[in-house]
C-alpha cells in the first residue's frame, strides 16, 4: 500500500520536468542552514568510516539542549522510523489516537496488530476532555501531537497535564509528537516536559523522565532545521528497558555520520532558529488573512502550516500551475475539501495566493 504524504516533489518533476513550489511539506522555508551545509561537507571526508552506532556526541548535544540525560535520548533515521520502532518495541494491545492526526501513528500501530480507538477533535479541532476519559487501564498507549498535524492547533497545557497525570495513574504509555512544537509562539509553555514539571508534586525523586517513565517524546530535525533529506530524529524517555528494545528494533548504523554531524551543529545555531521563528510569526497571520479573503475557511493554526477548507480538486488545479499543497482527504474525519498549506517566505506565499486567486475567483 502506498501512503500519501506531502513533499513528493520527485513525482511532480518526473511528470512535468520541472521543480514545483512545494507547500505540501511543512519544513523550514529558509532551507538547509549554512551551519549544517558546512558540517555535512566536513563529515563527508570521513564517509569511509562507519558512523558511531550509539550517536554519542549527538545524544550528548541533544541532552544538553533538552535538559535531560544522554542515556534518556535515542536517535533514529527520522521521527517516522522511531515511531515504528516504538510500536514494535511496545506491541500495545489497545491505543488511543485523535481524529484527525498524522496517519503514520495508525500505520505503525497497525503493523503490530494494535486495536485503535479514534477520539474526534471538536469542531474547532481542539482536543477535549473526552480523550482523558478514554484513558483506562485497558489502554496500552495514548498518542497525541503537540501541535496537531494537520490542524496546527495545540493541546491546552492544562489538558496535557491532565492527560499525562491520567496516563501515570493508569500505567498507560503516552507518546507525544513534538515535531512542530518549536514553531509555536511560546514553545516552552506547550512542551510535554513543562506539563510533567507542573504535575510533579508526588514526592518522587529523580528527574522528570525518571518520574514519568511511561512518557515518550518524539522529535525531529526535519521541520525546524529543514533537514528532511538527512533523516534525523530522536526520542526522549526515562524507561531504559524501552529504549534498549527500540534500539534493537533497527539495524546498526541507522543514523549516518553526516546526519549526526549536522545535528550536533544545528543545535547550536540559535540565529537560524530565531530567523525561522520570526519569519513564521509574521507570515502565518498574513497568509491566514489572505486565504480568508479568498473565501476559504481557515483553521487558525499555531504552527508553520494552515488547514483550510475549499472546493474539491483545488490541489489538482494548483498542481497544474506548479504549486503543491496537501490534500487532506486521507486524514481520518476529513474529506477532499480539506487542504493543508505550509507557511513559506513572503514571495512564495504571494505566488500561492496569486495562483489561488486565479482558480477561485
Amino acid at each position: 500500500m502506498i501512503r500519501t504524504h506531502g513533499g513528493d516533489w520527485a513525482a511532480y518533476k518526473r511528470e512535468f520536468g520541472a521543480e514545483p513550489l512545494d507547500f505540501s511539506a511543512n519544513v523550514s522555508p529558509l532551507g538547509v542552514p549554512e551551519s549544517a551545509r558546512r558540517a555535512v561537507c566536513g563529515a563527508a571526508a570521513s564517509a569511509d568510516r562507519y558512523p558511531d552506532p550509539d550517536c554519542r556526541a549527538l545524544r550528548e548535544a541533544i541532552a544538553a539542549h533538552e535538559g535531560v540525560r544522554a542515556e534518556q535520548v535515542l536517535c533514529g533515521n527520522g521521527a517516522s522510523e522511531l515511531l515504528y520502532r516504538a510500536a514494535y518495541a511496545l506491541r500495545p494491545k489497545r491505543a488511543l489516537v485523535t481524529a484527525p492526526a498524522f496517519g503514520e501513528y495508525e500505520a505503525a500501530l497497525d503493523t503490530c496488530g494494535c486495536a485503535l480507538r479514534r477520539v474526534p477533535l471538536d469542531d474547532t479541532f481542539h482536543m477535549t476532555g473526552a480523550f482523558v476519559r478514554e484513558i483506562t487501564g485497558q489502554i496500552s498507549l495514548a498518542v497525541l501531537c503537540q501541535p496537531n498535524n494537520p490542524s496546527g492547533v495545540t493541546v491546552d497545557p492544562a489538558l496535557l497535564q491532565e492527560i499525562a497525570a491520567r496516563c501515570h495513574e493508569t500505567g498507560t504509555r503516552l507518546l507525544v509528537d513534538e515535531c512542530f512544537v518549536d514553531f509555536l509562539d511560546e514553545p516552552e509553555r506547550y512542551r510535554t516536559l513543562c506539563a510533567l514539571r507542573a504535575i510533579k508534586g508526588r514526592g518522587e525523586n529523580g528527574t522528570l523522565l525518571d518520574t514519568f517513565p511511561e512518557v515518550i517524546i518524539l522529535k525531529a530535525f526535519t521541520k525546524l532545521y529543514g533537514l528532511a533529506g538527512l533523516r534525523l530524529g530522536y526520542v526522549l524517555c526515562g524507561d531504559a528497558a524501552l529504549l534498549d528494545a527500540m534500539r534493537y528494533c533497527a539495524p546498526p548504523w541507522s543514523v549516518s555520520g553526516v546526519a549526526q554531524a549536522a545535528g550536533v551543529t544545528v543545535l547550536a545555531d540559535v540565529d537560524y532558529v530565531n530567523q525561522v521563528r520570526t519569519l513564521i510569526g509574521v507570515e502565518r497571520p498574513w497568509l491566514n488573512r489572505q486565504l480568508c479573503s479568498l473565501g476559504l475557511s481557515v483553521i487558525p493554526g499555531e504552527a508553520n502550516f494552515l488547514l483550510f477548507r475549499g472546493p474539491a480538486g483545488l490541489n489538482d488545479k494548483l498542481r497544474r500551475r506548479g504549486i503543491l499543497i496537501r490534500c487532506c482527504a486521507d486524514f481520518a474525519g476529513l474529506d477532499e475539501g480539506w487542504y493543508r498549506t505550509a507557511v513559506r517566505t513572503r514571495e512564495e506565499n504571494e505566488r500561492l495566493v496569486s495562483a489561488l486567486r486565479e482558480v477561485l475567483l
